[in-house]
């Protein structure tokens, strides 16, 4: 309710469901990305047809049958495997369809939003990520690496919020980087329903190529392994550190999504805002420091949906997750989730 404008006017503001809704899902989290789209659609009063990555459709179809058993109605949650192409454009196209919401690259976040325009779709995107891992010179070091170690590591690297470029102040910087390869040589590689392993697979081939060219771009351009660097038999590659990473190498730029931390140097605070901030993207970013002057000045400069404070692991379901630039539009989790499948209307009565 609204203070009438007017002695004979009530104004009245009441919230509706969007409609049918439609969502794709990447391979790296092949339920949790379908829960966070599903549960606020469903919560909000829409319906929802989801297309899951063609890696993982498993998944999909099992959180179909178990929606079906706890007595979801037909047609509510719906999933279609197949063509991405095809059934993306149908998705796009359909006039039925309101919403879209779609986890993957940018490249293909820009396409699909283009193809929303026609209709005037509503548009939630999460997209790529190049997050900005920071220690500074007051940071506990030993926190900081086990920070970095989840961050990086976690998922071997295949996430949107791991770390991909590890700003280390100068004073701390040699001292950051041996505990960092002290914590990655303690990382079990393997089966991951081996007890103790730690690591597991990239996902295909071309995953592994990327790391690779990556790590051979930085090390043409005057960056050293300390740590790792090698493949292994299928899609297994070993935890990796390069040091001393120039800021004109590929990995400063590039999203890698594999377990490669290329440790950069800077100076000063000013200097390393403007690494973190030089990116189309603007997903999640971390940084370490004690002064609590500086966590509220970086935590502010910083250019990112997302911020770690002293923590390397920010993802949870009751907080807004999303990004900003390049990186997407709309946020997951919390109050802001449903709300980005509700329409707002208003109501103006005369008394």
């Amino acid at each position: 309710m609204i203070p009438g404008h007017q002695p004979d006017k009530r104004l009245i503001v009441i919230k509706q469901p969007i409609g049918v809704t439609a969502a794709i899902t990447p391979w790296n989290f092949p339920a949790a990305m379908i829960t966070r789209k599903a549960g606020p659609a469903l919560a909000a009063g829409c319906t929802m047809v989801l297309k899951p990555a063609s890696q993982t459709p498993f998944s999909a179809f099992a959180l179909a049958e178990l929606a079906q058993r706890a007595g979801i109605p037909a047609g509510v949650f719906s999933v279609v495997s197949g063509s991405a192409g095809d059934i993306g454009s149908e998705l796009t196209s359909n006039p039925i369809v309101r919403k879209l919401s779609f986890t993957g690259s940018t490249e293909i976040g820009r396409q699909l939003m283009s193809e929303c325009a026609k209709d005037i779709k509503k548009v939630s995107l999460e997209l790529g990520g190049n997050a900005p891992f920071i220690v500074f010179d007051d940071a506990d070091l030993d926190k900081a690496v086990e920070g970095a170690i989840i961050s990086k590591y976690r998922n071997n690297g295949q996430t949107c919020v791991c770390a991909n470029r590890l700003y280390i102040q100068d004073s701390v910087y040699d001292a950051f980087a041996e505990k960092l390869k002290v914590a990655v040589a303690k990382l079990k590689i393997g089966n991951g329903l081996e007890d103790g392993t730690t690591t597991g697979p990239l996902i295909d081939e071309k995953a592994v190529a990327k790391v690779q060219e990556h790590i051979a771009d930085a090390i043409s351009k005057g960056a050293t392994v300390l740590s790792g660097g090698k493949s292994m038999e299928g899609n297994f590659f070993e935890p990796t550190i390069l040091t001393n990473v120039p800021n004109n190498a590929a990995v400063a730029k590039e999203e890698t999504f594999g377990p490669l931390a290329p440790l950069f140097r800077f100076k000063d605070e000013a200097e390393v805002i403007a690494m973190s901030n030089d990116t189309e993207f603007g997903l999640a970013s971390y940084f370490y420091a004690r002064d609590l002057g500086r966590v509220f000045r970086v935590a502010e400069a910083l250019e990112y949906g997302m911020v770690g404070v002293n923590t390397g692991l920010i993802s949870n379901e009751v907080a807004p997750f999303g990004g900003i630039k390049a990186s997407g539009l709309g946020r997951e989790g919390s109050k802001y989730g449903i709300e980005d499948y509700l329409e707002i209307k208003y109501l103006c009565l005369g008394i």
